[in-house]
């Protein structure tokens, strides 16, 4: 584990963009009992989290829809948190940074590591938002 003094700026960085912070297995439960979408982000240090996954999200959630609430675990800092919101992407090797769309706390999107470093932060926005419009758009009467 990092000292938490180094990690402060990256997990603000979320924070600042609206993305509520759990750092506790209880806390990602609670996010995703509730019903709707919830995007949730593994965050992480290293520097494709810096460069191009959190510029990424940030620039995704200027979409017109996005999802119902957002969360963030930090990988290598809140391991409890980190595993139990890994725990919800079954069937999925484990990945630092990550980001996955639950709805009614099901898995129904993800990105990993092997997609988000070999992308731009602005490729990485567009994909999120063709994701949010397709999984997160509310149902119209």
């Amino acid at each position: 584990m990092y000292p938490e003094i180094m990690v402060i700026p990256m997990r603000e960085e979320l924070v600042r963009a609206g993305i509520k912070e759990a750092r506790t297995a209880e806390e990602v439960d609670a996010a995703l009992a509730k019903p709707g979408t919830t995007m949730v982000v593994v965050n992480s240090i290293c520097g494709c989290a810096a460069g191009k996954m959190r510029p990424g999200v940030r620039l995704a959630l200027q979409n017109g829809v996005v999802p119902d609430q957002s969360i963030t675990v930090f990988a290598g800092q809140d391991r409890e948190a980190t595993e139990r919101a890994r725990s919800y992407f079954e069937g999925n090797p484990p990945t630092s940074p990550a980001i996955g769309i639950m709805r009614d706390g099901k898995l129904v999107y993800l990105m990993q590591r092997f997609i988000i470093e070999n992308n731009t932060a602005q490729a990485i926005a567009q994909e999120l938002a063709r994701a949010f419009n397709e999984l997160c758009a509310k149902a119209t009467a």
